[in-house]
Protein backbone atom coordinates (compact mmCIF):
# COMPACT_ATOMS: atom_id res chain seq x y z
CA UNK A 1 0.00 0.00 0.00
CA UNK A 2 1.12 3.37 -1.28
CA UNK A 3 2.88 5.73 1.64
CA UNK A 4 0.56 9.01 1.71
CA UNK A 5 2.44 11.85 0.31
CA UNK A 6 4.08 14.32 3.18
CA UNK A 7 2.38 17.30 4.09
CA UNK A 8 3.92 20.15 5.00
CA UNK A 9 3.88 19.76 8.18
CA UNK A 10 5.32 16.35 8.26
CA UNK A 11 8.44 18.00 6.00
CA UNK A 12 9.11 20.83 8.21
CA UNK A 13 9.19 18.32 11.46
CA UNK A 14 11.91 16.56 9.49
CA UNK A 15 13.89 19.49 8.46
CA UNK A 16 13.52 21.05 12.15
CA UNK A 17 14.96 17.67 13.02
CA UNK A 18 17.45 17.26 11.15
CA UNK A 19 19.08 20.40 11.61
CA UNK A 20 18.70 19.85 15.49
CA UNK A 21 20.82 16.45 14.94
CA UNK A 22 23.37 18.74 12.77
CA UNK A 23 23.59 21.04 15.70
CA UNK A 24 24.17 18.62 18.22
CA UNK A 25 26.32 16.30 16.58
CA UNK A 26 25.67 12.82 15.40
CA UNK A 27 28.56 11.10 17.05
CA UNK A 28 27.73 12.28 20.73
CA UNK A 29 31.27 10.32 21.95
CA UNK A 30 33.33 12.29 19.55
CA UNK A 31 31.69 15.22 20.96
CA UNK A 32 32.73 13.90 24.47
CA UNK A 33 36.00 13.14 23.41
CA UNK A 34 36.74 16.92 22.24
CA UNK A 35 35.33 18.21 25.77
CA UNK A 36 37.92 15.22 27.25
CA UNK A 37 40.77 17.20 25.40
CA UNK A 38 39.38 20.38 27.16
CA UNK A 39 38.63 21.60 23.36
CA UNK A 40 35.15 23.48 22.50
CA UNK A 41 33.42 21.70 19.46
CA UNK A 42 32.76 24.15 16.23
CA UNK A 43 30.09 25.16 17.16
CA UNK A 44 30.63 26.47 20.69
CA UNK A 45 33.47 28.44 19.20
CA UNK A 46 31.44 30.25 16.89
CA UNK A 47 28.71 31.03 19.60
CA UNK A 48 31.66 32.70 21.78
CA UNK A 49 33.19 34.44 18.82
CA UNK A 50 30.04 35.83 17.30
CA UNK A 51 27.02 38.06 19.09
CA UNK A 52 24.18 35.88 20.48
CA UNK A 53 21.77 34.85 17.77
CA UNK A 54 23.63 36.43 14.92
CA UNK A 55 24.96 33.11 13.06
CA UNK A 56 24.00 31.78 9.67
CA UNK A 57 24.77 29.13 8.31
CA UNK A 58 25.67 27.99 4.78
CA UNK A 59 25.74 24.56 3.47
CA UNK A 60 24.77 22.43 6.44
CA UNK A 61 23.49 19.72 4.66
CA UNK A 62 26.67 19.54 2.32
CA UNK A 63 27.75 15.76 2.19
CA UNK A 64 31.20 14.16 0.03
CA UNK A 65 31.09 12.41 -2.86
CA UNK A 66 34.08 10.54 -2.30
CA UNK A 67 33.81 6.79 -2.77
CA UNK A 68 36.56 4.39 -1.64
CA UNK A 69 37.90 2.61 1.68
CA UNK A 70 34.62 2.88 3.46
CA UNK A 71 33.72 6.24 2.64
CA UNK A 72 30.66 5.80 0.68
CA UNK A 73 29.13 4.61 4.18
CA UNK A 74 30.41 7.73 5.78
CA UNK A 75 28.79 10.97 5.01
CA UNK A 76 28.23 12.91 7.71
CA UNK A 77 26.09 16.67 6.97
CA UNK A 78 28.45 19.49 7.11
CA UNK A 79 31.23 17.28 6.08
CA UNK A 80 33.46 18.26 8.87
CA UNK A 81 33.35 22.38 8.85
CA UNK A 82 30.87 24.74 9.92
CA UNK A 83 30.62 27.99 7.69
CA UNK A 84 28.38 31.13 7.42
CA UNK A 85 28.15 34.62 8.86
CA UNK A 86 27.57 36.42 11.59
CA UNK A 87 27.80 40.04 13.50
CA UNK A 88 30.59 40.89 16.13
CA UNK A 89 29.26 44.31 17.98
CA UNK A 90 26.74 44.41 15.05
CA UNK A 91 29.03 44.27 12.02
CA UNK A 92 29.43 41.71 9.63
CA UNK A 93 31.99 39.09 9.93
CA UNK A 94 32.69 35.89 8.02
CA UNK A 95 34.12 32.25 9.76
CA UNK A 96 34.16 29.04 9.31
CA UNK A 97 35.62 26.12 12.07
CA UNK A 98 36.79 22.81 11.55
CA UNK A 99 34.63 20.06 13.36
CA UNK A 100 36.73 17.47 14.75
CA UNK A 101 34.44 15.59 15.71
CA UNK A 102 33.21 14.88 12.04
CA UNK A 103 36.93 13.29 10.24
CA UNK A 104 39.32 14.46 12.64
CA UNK A 105 38.54 18.03 11.07
CA UNK A 106 40.43 16.65 7.77
CA UNK A 107 40.02 18.43 4.10
CA UNK A 108 38.15 16.63 1.69
CA UNK A 109 36.64 18.26 -1.80
CA UNK A 110 32.85 19.18 -0.37
CA UNK A 111 34.57 20.06 2.63
CA UNK A 112 37.17 22.75 0.81
CA UNK A 113 34.07 23.98 -1.30
CA UNK A 114 32.39 25.21 1.68
CA UNK A 115 35.75 27.15 2.65
CA UNK A 116 35.86 28.48 -0.55
CA UNK A 117 32.15 29.31 -0.87
CA UNK A 118 32.63 31.37 2.46
CA UNK A 119 35.81 33.41 1.52
CA UNK A 120 34.35 34.28 -1.74
CA UNK A 121 31.09 35.51 0.65
CA UNK A 122 33.22 37.27 2.65
CA UNK A 123 35.50 39.01 -0.10
CA UNK A 124 32.15 40.02 -2.08
CA UNK A 125 30.60 41.44 0.49
CA UNK A 126 33.86 43.05 1.78
CA UNK A 127 33.77 41.73 5.38
CA UNK A 128 36.39 40.24 7.65
CA UNK A 129 37.19 36.67 7.44
CA UNK A 130 37.94 34.46 10.45
CA UNK A 131 38.97 30.66 10.19
CA UNK A 132 38.92 28.49 13.42
CA UNK A 133 41.70 25.80 12.85
CA UNK A 134 41.46 22.56 14.50
CA UNK A 135 41.69 20.10 11.72
CA UNK A 136 44.12 17.23 10.78
CA UNK A 137 44.93 18.37 7.62
CA UNK A 138 44.15 16.59 4.13
CA UNK A 139 41.75 13.77 3.86
CA UNK A 140 44.41 11.22 3.07
CA UNK A 141 41.54 8.99 1.19
CA UNK A 142 40.73 11.63 -1.31
CA UNK A 143 43.98 12.03 -2.37
CA UNK A 144 44.78 14.78 -5.18
CA UNK A 145 41.22 16.24 -4.34
CA UNK A 146 42.09 17.44 -0.93
CA UNK A 147 45.05 18.29 -2.18
CA UNK A 148 43.61 20.69 -5.09
CA UNK A 149 41.19 21.86 -2.07
CA UNK A 150 44.20 23.75 -0.11
CA UNK A 151 45.41 25.58 -3.00
CA UNK A 152 42.09 27.05 -3.84
CA UNK A 153 42.57 28.50 -0.25
CA UNK A 154 45.57 29.69 -0.46
CA UNK A 155 44.49 31.50 -3.72
CA UNK A 156 41.63 33.14 -1.90
CA UNK A 157 44.07 33.80 0.98
CA UNK A 158 45.78 35.93 -1.71
CA UNK A 159 43.31 37.59 -3.38
CA UNK A 160 41.77 38.58 -0.01
CA UNK A 161 45.02 40.08 1.34
CA UNK A 162 45.02 44.02 2.07
CA UNK A 163 41.00 43.40 1.06
CA UNK A 164 39.56 42.06 4.06
CA UNK A 165 41.05 41.41 7.68
CA UNK A 166 41.71 37.58 7.45
CA UNK A 167 42.39 36.10 11.16
CA UNK A 168 43.07 32.72 11.74
CA UNK A 169 42.84 31.04 15.64
CA UNK A 170 44.54 27.70 15.76
CA UNK A 171 42.88 25.49 18.19
CA UNK A 172 44.04 22.32 17.23
CA UNK A 173 46.64 20.68 15.33
CA UNK A 174 47.59 22.41 11.75
CA UNK A 175 50.64 20.00 9.77
CA UNK A 176 51.93 20.10 6.45
CA UNK A 177 50.19 22.09 4.27
CA UNK A 178 47.51 23.42 5.75
CA UNK A 179 49.83 25.33 8.11
CA UNK A 180 50.13 27.83 4.60
CA UNK A 181 46.84 29.32 5.29
CA UNK A 182 47.09 31.04 8.79
CA UNK A 183 50.72 32.04 7.51
CA UNK A 184 48.82 34.10 4.15
CA UNK A 185 46.48 35.99 6.84
CA UNK A 186 46.89 39.13 8.83
CA UNK A 187 46.87 37.78 12.67
CA UNK A 188 47.17 34.51 13.98
CA UNK A 189 45.69 33.19 17.33
CA UNK A 190 47.13 30.39 19.08
CA UNK A 191 45.52 28.62 22.50
CA UNK A 192 48.45 27.11 24.67
CA UNK A 193 48.32 23.09 25.34
CA UNK A 194 45.88 22.62 22.38
CA UNK A 195 47.09 24.23 19.33
CA UNK A 196 50.21 22.85 16.96
CA UNK A 197 51.24 24.06 13.84
CA UNK A 198 54.49 22.32 11.57
CA UNK A 199 54.61 21.43 8.17
CA UNK A 200 56.99 18.02 9.20
CA UNK A 201 56.04 16.67 12.58
CA UNK A 202 58.22 14.71 15.06
CA UNK A 203 58.37 11.48 13.48
CA UNK A 204 58.99 13.00 10.22
CA UNK A 205 61.73 15.47 11.85
CA UNK A 206 62.92 12.37 14.04
CA UNK A 207 63.58 10.28 10.78
CA UNK A 208 65.02 12.87 8.97
CA UNK A 209 67.68 14.48 11.39
CA UNK A 210 67.62 12.50 14.34
CA UNK A 211 66.59 15.67 16.97
CA UNK A 212 63.88 14.47 19.31
CA UNK A 213 61.09 17.07 19.73
CA UNK A 214 57.30 17.06 21.50
CA UNK A 215 54.53 18.53 19.10
CA UNK A 216 54.34 21.41 21.25
CA UNK A 217 58.57 21.93 21.10
CA UNK A 218 58.26 21.93 17.74
CA UNK A 219 54.96 24.22 17.06
CA UNK A 220 53.25 24.80 20.18
CA UNK A 221 51.55 28.22 21.09
CA UNK A 222 54.60 29.71 22.75
CA UNK A 223 57.15 28.37 20.32
CA UNK A 224 55.14 30.24 17.25
CA UNK A 225 54.55 33.51 18.96
CA UNK A 226 58.11 33.90 20.80
CA UNK A 227 60.57 32.18 18.64
CA UNK A 228 59.45 31.68 14.95
CA UNK A 229 57.02 34.93 14.88
CA UNK A 230 54.42 32.91 13.15
CA UNK A 231 51.69 33.17 15.57
CA UNK A 232 50.71 36.97 16.61
CA UNK A 233 48.98 35.87 20.09
CA UNK A 234 48.94 33.01 22.50
CA UNK A 235 46.65 32.59 25.56
CA UNK A 236 45.65 30.20 28.08
CA UNK A 237 42.04 29.16 26.96
CA UNK A 238 39.72 29.32 24.48
CA UNK A 239 37.31 31.75 25.74
CA UNK A 240 39.98 34.41 26.48
CA UNK A 241 41.64 33.87 22.92
CA UNK A 242 38.08 34.29 20.94
CA UNK A 243 36.99 37.57 23.16
CA UNK A 244 39.94 38.80 22.34
CA UNK A 245 39.70 38.23 18.88
CA UNK A 246 36.15 40.35 18.74
CA UNK A 247 38.85 43.15 20.64
CA UNK A 248 40.54 42.97 17.42
CA UNK A 249 37.85 42.88 14.86
CA UNK A 250 36.51 45.97 17.12
CA UNK A 251 39.68 48.00 16.08
CA UNK A 252 39.33 46.88 12.35
CA UNK A 253 37.43 47.99 9.25
CA UNK A 254 35.48 45.89 7.67
CA UNK A 255 37.56 46.29 4.20
CA UNK A 256 39.97 48.28 2.95
CA UNK A 257 37.28 50.87 1.49
CA UNK A 258 36.26 51.82 5.03
CA UNK A 259 38.03 53.93 7.88
CA UNK A 260 38.46 51.84 11.11
CA UNK A 261 35.64 52.08 13.21
CA UNK A 262 35.63 55.52 15.48
CA UNK A 263 34.21 54.96 19.25
CA UNK A 264 33.73 57.92 21.74
CA UNK A 265 36.37 58.56 24.15
CA UNK A 266 36.04 60.11 27.66
CA UNK A 267 39.41 60.75 27.77
CA UNK A 268 40.11 64.62 27.23
CA UNK A 269 42.14 65.40 24.35
CA UNK A 270 43.88 68.07 25.51
CA UNK A 271 44.76 65.95 28.47
CA UNK A 272 48.61 66.59 29.63
CA UNK A 273 51.01 63.70 30.48
CA UNK A 274 53.08 65.07 33.55
CA UNK A 275 53.98 61.50 33.77
CA UNK A 276 55.99 61.30 30.84
CA UNK A 277 58.60 63.82 32.39
CA UNK A 278 59.64 61.30 34.77
CA UNK A 279 59.05 57.87 32.80
CA UNK A 280 61.82 58.72 30.14
CA UNK A 281 65.27 58.90 31.74
CA UNK A 282 67.42 62.26 30.43
CA UNK A 283 70.45 59.61 30.37
CA UNK A 284 70.19 58.15 27.25
CA UNK A 285 72.06 55.19 28.19
CA UNK A 286 68.97 54.25 30.65
CA UNK A 287 66.62 52.37 29.61
CA UNK A 288 62.47 52.15 29.98
CA UNK A 289 59.72 50.43 28.94
CA UNK A 290 58.21 52.77 25.76
CA UNK A 291 54.68 50.82 26.73
CA UNK A 292 54.36 52.75 29.55
CA UNK A 293 54.68 56.04 27.58
CA UNK A 294 52.33 54.82 25.18
CA UNK A 295 49.87 54.12 28.02
CA UNK A 296 50.04 57.96 29.13
CA UNK A 297 49.36 59.26 25.23
CA UNK A 298 46.41 56.75 24.10
CA UNK A 299 43.00 56.72 25.05
CA UNK A 300 42.10 55.17 28.52
CA UNK A 301 45.48 53.86 28.40
CA UNK A 302 44.30 50.78 26.85
CA UNK A 303 46.05 49.06 23.78
CA UNK A 304 46.35 45.80 21.34
CA UNK A 305 50.40 45.35 21.31
CA UNK A 306 50.84 42.86 18.38
CA UNK A 307 53.76 40.29 18.17
CA UNK A 308 54.46 40.79 22.01
CA UNK A 309 57.03 38.00 22.48
CA UNK A 310 58.80 37.94 19.34
CA UNK A 311 61.15 40.83 18.83
CA UNK A 312 60.59 42.63 21.83
CA UNK A 313 63.28 45.63 20.85
CA UNK A 314 60.38 47.02 18.80
CA UNK A 315 56.49 47.57 19.77
CA UNK A 316 53.55 47.31 17.71
CA UNK A 317 50.11 48.10 18.56
CA UNK A 318 46.65 48.90 17.94
CA UNK A 319 44.86 52.25 19.86
CA UNK A 320 43.05 55.04 19.68
CA UNK A 321 43.62 58.80 20.13
CA UNK A 322 40.76 60.31 20.43
CA UNK A 323 38.59 57.42 19.24
CA UNK A 324 40.21 57.34 16.08
CA UNK A 325 42.50 53.82 15.46
CA UNK A 326 46.05 54.04 15.47
CA UNK A 327 48.71 52.25 14.18
CA UNK A 328 51.83 52.20 17.19
CA UNK A 329 55.42 51.32 16.01
CA UNK A 330 57.68 52.49 18.75
CA UNK A 331 61.24 51.44 19.68
CA UNK A 332 61.60 49.29 22.68
CA UNK A 333 64.78 50.70 25.03
CA UNK A 334 63.92 48.46 27.94
CA UNK A 335 64.62 45.19 24.93
CA UNK A 336 68.25 45.09 23.35
CA UNK A 337 68.60 49.01 24.04
CA UNK A 338 65.60 49.28 21.38
CA UNK A 339 68.21 48.91 18.68
CA UNK A 340 66.67 47.54 15.26
CA UNK A 341 67.51 43.65 13.89
CA UNK A 342 66.63 41.94 11.36
CA UNK A 343 63.52 40.20 13.13
CA UNK A 344 62.18 43.82 14.58
CA UNK A 345 62.44 44.82 10.97
CA UNK A 346 60.52 42.05 9.93
CA UNK A 347 57.77 42.79 13.24
CA UNK A 348 57.70 46.47 12.13
CA UNK A 349 57.33 46.08 8.05
CA UNK A 350 54.64 43.56 8.04
CA UNK A 351 52.57 45.56 10.80
CA UNK A 352 52.90 49.13 8.44
CA UNK A 353 51.88 47.29 5.59
CA UNK A 354 48.77 46.44 7.41
CA UNK A 355 47.54 49.26 8.62
CA UNK A 356 48.35 51.09 5.67
CA UNK A 357 46.47 48.45 3.54
CA UNK A 358 43.48 49.69 6.14
CA UNK A 359 43.48 52.72 5.91
CA UNK A 360 45.15 52.85 9.87
CA UNK A 361 47.11 56.12 10.81
CA UNK A 362 50.58 55.38 11.99
CA UNK A 363 52.02 57.15 15.20
CA UNK A 364 55.88 56.27 15.08
CA UNK A 365 57.60 56.73 18.35
CA UNK A 366 61.61 57.10 18.30
CA UNK A 367 64.84 56.08 20.40
CA UNK A 368 67.15 54.00 18.03
CA UNK A 369 70.48 53.86 18.52
CA UNK A 370 71.15 52.13 15.21
CA UNK A 371 70.90 48.74 13.42
CA UNK A 372 72.14 45.58 15.56
CA UNK A 373 76.09 45.16 14.58
CA UNK A 374 77.68 41.71 13.83
CA UNK A 375 78.56 38.99 12.09
CA UNK A 376 75.36 37.30 12.52
CA UNK A 377 73.11 39.71 11.06
CA UNK A 378 75.26 40.43 8.64
CA UNK A 379 75.05 36.92 7.01
CA UNK A 380 71.40 36.56 7.61
CA UNK A 381 70.71 39.51 5.92
CA UNK A 382 70.16 42.69 7.88
CA UNK A 383 70.73 44.93 4.49
CA UNK A 384 67.93 43.11 2.75
CA UNK A 385 65.47 42.19 5.35
CA UNK A 386 66.10 45.86 7.46
CA UNK A 387 65.08 47.07 3.58
CA UNK A 388 61.60 46.21 4.28
CA UNK A 389 60.57 48.56 6.61
CA UNK A 390 62.00 51.05 4.94
CA UNK A 391 60.51 50.00 1.96
CA UNK A 392 57.20 49.62 3.95
CA UNK A 393 57.03 52.88 5.47
CA UNK A 394 57.76 54.76 1.89
CA UNK A 395 55.05 53.09 0.45
CA UNK A 396 52.57 54.11 2.64
CA UNK A 397 49.94 56.65 1.90
CA UNK A 398 48.19 56.43 5.30
CA UNK A 399 48.79 59.58 7.30
CA UNK A 400 52.01 59.25 9.09
CA UNK A 401 52.81 60.56 12.47
CA UNK A 402 57.11 60.44 13.93
CA UNK A 403 58.05 61.58 17.22
CA UNK A 404 61.45 61.50 18.41
CA UNK A 405 61.82 60.78 22.08
CA UNK A 406 65.57 60.35 22.52
CA UNK A 407 68.54 59.19 20.19
CA UNK A 408 67.58 58.48 16.65
CA UNK A 409 71.15 57.97 15.03
CA UNK A 410 72.68 57.19 11.45
CA UNK A 411 70.42 55.17 8.97
CA UNK A 412 68.29 53.51 11.94
CA UNK A 413 66.60 56.73 12.46
CA UNK A 414 65.94 57.03 8.44
CA UNK A 415 64.24 54.09 8.70
CA UNK A 416 62.13 54.92 11.62
CA UNK A 417 59.81 57.06 9.24
CA UNK A 418 61.64 60.06 9.10
CA UNK A 419 60.80 63.39 7.30
CA UNK A 420 62.95 62.39 4.43
CA UNK A 421 61.01 59.02 4.03
CA UNK A 422 57.60 60.81 3.53
CA UNK A 423 56.58 61.28 7.30
CA UNK A 424 53.83 63.77 7.29
CA UNK A 425 54.60 65.29 10.58
CA UNK A 426 57.96 65.11 11.82
CA UNK A 427 57.58 65.88 15.97
CA UNK A 428 60.50 65.91 18.74
CA UNK A 429 60.72 66.48 22.28
CA UNK A 430 63.64 68.52 23.61
CA UNK A 431 65.47 65.41 24.32
CA UNK A 432 66.07 64.53 20.89
CA UNK A 433 69.57 63.60 19.64
CA UNK A 434 69.25 62.89 15.83
CA UNK A 435 73.03 62.37 14.29
CA UNK A 436 74.93 60.10 12.22
CA UNK A 437 76.13 58.33 15.72
CA UNK A 438 76.72 59.49 19.28
CA UNK A 439 78.29 62.13 20.04
CA UNK A 440 81.23 59.87 21.69
CA UNK A 441 81.60 57.54 18.70
CA UNK A 442 81.73 60.55 16.47
CA UNK A 443 84.42 62.82 18.69
CA UNK A 444 86.48 59.33 18.36
CA UNK A 445 86.40 59.30 14.80
CA UNK A 446 86.49 63.23 13.95
CA UNK A 447 88.82 64.34 16.46
CA UNK A 448 91.57 61.14 16.47
CA UNK A 449 94.28 62.88 15.72
CA UNK A 450 94.00 65.77 18.06
CA UNK A 451 93.12 63.61 20.80
CA UNK A 452 95.91 61.13 20.23
CA UNK A 453 98.30 63.79 20.15
CA UNK A 454 96.78 66.06 23.28
CA UNK A 455 98.84 65.97 26.70
CA UNK A 456 95.93 64.69 28.01
CA UNK A 457 93.50 62.73 25.91
CA UNK A 458 90.83 61.83 28.19
CA UNK A 459 90.18 65.74 29.02
CA UNK A 460 90.74 66.41 24.73
CA UNK A 461 88.50 63.76 24.19
CA UNK A 462 85.51 65.39 26.80
CA UNK A 463 86.22 68.67 25.03
CA UNK A 464 85.71 67.55 21.90
CA UNK A 465 82.74 65.32 22.31
CA UNK A 466 80.99 68.90 23.86
CA UNK A 467 82.10 70.55 20.65
CA UNK A 468 80.17 68.12 18.65
CA UNK A 469 77.37 67.69 20.60
CA UNK A 470 76.95 71.41 20.70
CA UNK A 471 77.45 71.85 17.04
CA UNK A 472 75.52 69.05 15.47
CA UNK A 473 73.58 66.78 18.47
CA UNK A 474 71.47 70.07 19.87
CA UNK A 475 67.49 69.70 19.80
CA UNK A 476 67.25 72.37 17.46
CA UNK A 477 69.42 71.22 14.06
CA UNK A 478 67.16 69.12 12.62
CA UNK A 479 64.35 71.72 13.27
CA UNK A 480 66.54 74.70 12.05
CA UNK A 481 66.97 72.56 8.89
CA UNK A 482 62.92 71.51 8.47
CA UNK A 483 63.92 68.10 9.30
CA UNK A 484 61.56 67.84 12.05
CA UNK A 485 58.53 70.16 12.69
CA UNK A 486 58.28 71.55 15.76
CA UNK A 487 60.41 70.32 19.10
CA UNK A 488 57.33 70.28 21.99
CA UNK A 489 56.49 69.79 25.49
CA UNK A 490 56.55 66.22 26.04
CA UNK A 491 53.86 67.29 28.39
CA UNK A 492 51.43 68.10 25.56
CA UNK A 493 52.32 65.27 22.97
CA UNK A 494 48.85 63.67 23.40
CA UNK A 495 47.27 66.97 22.82
CA UNK A 496 49.99 67.54 19.21
CA UNK A 497 49.12 64.10 17.59
CA UNK A 498 45.04 64.25 18.03
CA UNK A 499 45.41 67.85 16.41
CA UNK A 500 47.85 66.02 13.79
CA UNK A 501 45.42 63.46 13.47
CA UNK A 502 42.30 65.46 12.74
CA UNK A 503 44.12 67.71 9.88
CA UNK A 504 45.69 64.79 8.10
CA UNK A 505 42.41 62.57 8.18
CA UNK A 506 41.32 64.00 4.53
CA UNK A 507 44.45 63.14 3.50
CA UNK A 508 44.50 62.27 0.01
CA UNK A 509 48.01 60.16 -1.85
CA UNK A 510 48.68 58.32 -4.96
CA UNK A 511 51.62 56.16 -5.67
CA UNK A 512 52.98 55.50 -9.57
CA UNK A 513 50.35 53.04 -11.60
CA UNK A 514 52.19 49.77 -11.30
CA UNK A 515 51.32 46.19 -10.94
CA UNK A 516 53.02 45.68 -7.82
CA UNK A 517 56.34 46.90 -6.32
CA UNK A 518 59.40 44.74 -5.41
CA UNK A 519 59.71 44.45 -1.97
CA UNK A 520 63.09 43.11 -0.78
CA UNK A 521 63.09 39.72 0.56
Amino acid sequence: MAQPPATDGDRLTELAGLKDLTRRGADPAAVERQHAKGKLTARERIELLLDKGSFTEVEMFRRHRATGFGLEARRPHTDGVVSGWGTVEGRTVFVYAHDFTIFGGALGEAHAEKIHKVMDLALAAGAPLVSLNDGAGARIQEGVSALAGYGGIFRRNTQASGVIPQISVMLGPCAGGAAYSPALTDFVFAVRDISQMFITGPDVVQAVTGEQVSQNGLGGADVHAAVSGVAHFAYDDEETCLAEVRYLLSLLPSNNRELPPMAHSEDQADRAGDALLDLVPADDNKGYDIRAVMEVLVDDGEYMEIHAAWAPNIVCALARLDGQVVGVVANQPAAMAGVLDIKASEKAARFVQFCDAFNIPLVTLVDVPGFLPGVEQEHEGIIRRGAKLLYAYCNATVPRISLILRKAYGGAYIVMDSRSIGADIALAWPSNEIAVMGAEGAANVVFRREIAGADDPGTMRARKIAEYRSELVHPYYAAERGLVDDVIDPRDTRSVLIRSLAMLRTKHAELPRRKHGNPPQ
